[in-house]
């Protein structure tokens, strides 16, 4: 969704991964990248979280073009960097409808369907049984 506010505009999507939320907030800009109020760099310490987060920006040639604000919450970091890509994918088709061919054959637009599969009564875990003692 586009929000005009004093000329200028701010495209914003949520995305989604595992149990992560993450809000996103794109507007014409020189690059600044935040995550809950820290640089990304500062958020994500392996630089892998940093380059999933990125990977719509660079695949469209728009990673200086825009300031990006994200707030993120749940799940770990891995799944944290997952659901900032697919917002950021959402917010640039927000910006530019014809970039989603681009991000959909990347496979940037589909939501990531894997969850952690739910426990099991009568087992240790969701498959993982109890050890058996045939004595």
């Amino acid at each position: 969704m586009a929000v005009r506010k004093d000329k200028e505009e701010i495209f914003w999507a949520t995305g989604r991964r595992k149990q992560c939320v993450a809000r996103v907030r794109i507007k014409p800009g020189s690059g600044k990248f935040l995550v809950n109020d820290r640089t990304i760099e500062d958020y994500f310490g392996r630089k892998t979280s940093q380059v999933i987060a990125r990977q719509p920006l660079v695949l469209t040639n728009n990673a200086d073009r825009f300031d990006i604000l994200v707030n993120v919450s749940g799940g770990g970091l891995a799944g944290q960097a997952g659901a900032i890509r697919h917002g950021i994918t959402r917010a640039l088709m927000e910006f530019d409808p014809d970039l989603r061919s681009v991000l959909k054959k990347a496979g940037y637009v589909t939501r990531d369907p894997r969850a952690k599969e739910r426990k099991k009564y009568g087992l240790a875990s969701a498959r993982a049984r109890f050890q058996y003692s045939k004595r």
